[in-house]
């Protein structure tokens, strides 16, 4: 093990002065990954299909006070945009239903923006270290005997900023598109909730909107 820990910093300061922005990136990446996996752990912790589907069944048989009271203390995201709408029933329904399904797509998609910017500046910022090392290479030639070293030292700085960079890239783009993948499914959940609700809502008259087409 510190053999491997001194060969990771030796390849750091191979890397140059690039190479810390670079694992400022990295860090940030690790950050943000720990916490989406923690908190979509929590979310499918929270999440209760049969919860959802007893207040399906007690809409459908037409008993709105026993809806809201079964929704009312509900963690299922589902669950809880349903209390919302029905709450705002008479004002109205499908705007409570939106407003609630984006305040939980909002936190199911908090820092994607993030994943997504450090999936395009990590190379480039391996590119600026590819770029740096080469012209320390092409600067050092003929310069005095040790001209050699110091050529080979700049590509082998230059190689190691990029590979660092395309790593950061890669480590975060799959996550990140499996983020995605789950907030697709939690909107498409979401938008089947509340079209059924407000089904349910005009067949029973229960608000004064009507479900779109």
């Amino acid at each position: 093990m510190p053999l491997l820990a001194n060969a990771v910093v030796d390849l750091f300061i191979k890397g140059g002065p690039i190479m810390y922005p670079i694992a400022l990136v990295s860090l940030v990446a690790v950050c943000i990954f720990v916490e989406r996996v923690f908190w979509w752990i929590r979310f499918a912790a929270k999440r209760s299909p049969k919860q959802l589907e007893e207040v399906y069944v007690t809409l459908e048989s037409g008993d709105l006070a026993k809806a809201i009271s079964q929704s009312a203390k509900s963690s299922d995201p589902v669950v809880r945009m349903i209390h919302h709408g029905l709450q705002h029933r008479h004002t109205s329904m499908q705007g409570a239903l939106e407003v609630a399904s984006g305040q939980e797509l909002r936190d199911a998609g908090r820092f994607l923006s993030a994943m997504d910017t450090i999936v395009t500046l990590a190379p480039l910022l391996g590119l600026l270290g590819t770029v740096t090392g080469i012209m320390g290479s092409f600067t050092s030639i003929g310069s005095s005997e040790l001209a050699v070293e110091k050529v080979t030292g700049g590509i082998g700085e230059a190689l190691i900023a990029t590979a660092a960079g395309l790593g950061i890239a890669i480590g975060t783009l799959v996550p990140m598109n499996y983020f995605h993948s789950r907030l697709t499914a939690l909107k498409f959940d979401l938008e089947a909730a509340a079209n059924n609700v407000l089904i349910l809502a005009a067949q029973h008259g229960f608000d004064k909107v009507t479900p779109k087409a």
